[in-house]
């Protein structure tokens, strides 16, 4: 696997970080917990602050998209309602507020020179997407066989799918991205040197009518988001942070083979296979293969732990043009 020297290079990086970036599974998901979460995301991601390279950080929100609704609708007496999409652009603005804090921190630790900066991301979508008939993305908590019956008697509204054998979540829309609209401003944020932080939770889903811009209720998946923010800004590589320090062929069984190096046209073979299932590393993999597509080097899927190690060529699964 071909070795890079981290301390020189110059090529422009867009990391996804996965929910387990910053909220735990089985953790109740506080503040304090997902700061410190957070901080350790960002030591493993040290290295790479240290480098030329541009870089853009997006990050998932399913865990703190969920709560956001139950607050929402929990409150809902008191305070009047807020539509998804203003939950999405409220998510966005915490979480990247939590990234900005513990990176300037960090920066001003490690006498790092770098500012890092937020910028609230509308990502455009279509009204009539699929999704909207048939939702499949799944935010807030996780429910057993017993709570999935008091959740369905308590909101009535929600559509609870069963995710892994015996746990339920919520599901909403999720349309395909379209277009980063602040992709122009990412972009020259990052050619003076700025961390930036977009597209959190996948973007705020936005559709034009004429001449208005309409806020979507819907969540867009942050894979697919960060593949097009990737292509937008002229990414050599996607980082995609999950839980798991690399792909794997026949996941959980005895015949499971660990992926280190795979084409493009690999990757969609085990895709087209059934290898990576839709509710797990399916939208990772779709995600790495339209970056290719459009022009990327390179995707890699790794752990939080190993993003320096794989970017210099040790470790990941990386997934190449050809």
């Amino acid at each position: 696997m071909r070795q890079q020297a981290l301390e020189t290079m110059t090529e422009t990086l867009v990391i996804a970080l996965g929910g387990n970036a910053i909220t735990r599974p089985g953790e109740s998901g506080t503040i304090p917990m997902q700061f410190t979460h957070t901080a350790e995301t960002l030591e493993c991601l040290k290295p790479l602050f240290h480098t030329g390279a541009r870089i853009a950080i997006t990050h998932g929100s399913g865990p703190q998209i969920g709560n956001i609704l139950i607050r929402v609708e929990e409150g809902e007496r008191r305070v009047p309602h807020l539509p998804l999409d203003t939950c999405d652009a409220d998510c966005q603005g915490g979480m990247g507020y939590m990234i900005q804090r513990l990176g300037c921190e960090l920066f001003r630790r490690e006498g790092i020179n770098r500012e890092v900066a937020t910028v609230i991301t509308q990502v455009l979508v279509d009204r009539d997407d699929p999704d909207f008939q048939h939702p499949s993305k799944p935010i807030g908590s996780f429910y057993d066989a017993n709570e999935l019956a008091q959740i369905r008697s308590d909101r009535p509204d929600w559509i609870m799918r069963e995710v892994s054998p015996g746990s339920y979540r919520r599901v909403v829309p999720s349309p395909l991205p379209l277009r980063i609209l602040e992709a122009g401003a990412i972009s020259s944020l990052l050619d003076a040197g700025v961390i930036v932080v977009a597209c959190g939770g996948g973007g705020i889903p936005v559709a034009w009518e004429d001449y208005r811009l309409l806020g979507v209720e819907a969540v867009i998946d942050k894979d697919f988001a960060s593949s097009m923010l990737a292509t937008h800004v002229g990414a050599q590589k996607l980082i995609i942070v999950t839980s798991v320090d690399r792909v794997a062929l026949d996941y959980g069984r005895p015949s499971q083979q660990w992926l280190d190096t795979i084409t493009l046209e690999q990757a969609r073979q085990y895709l087209a296979a059934g290898q990576f299932p839709a509710g797990s590393m399916g939208p990772k993999i779709q995600a790495a293969i339209e970056f290719l597509l459009h022009g990327g080097e390179e995707c890699i899927i790794t752990s939080v732990e190993s993003v320096a190690g794989a970017v210099a060529g040790n470790g990941g699964t990386h997934i190449v043009a050809r």
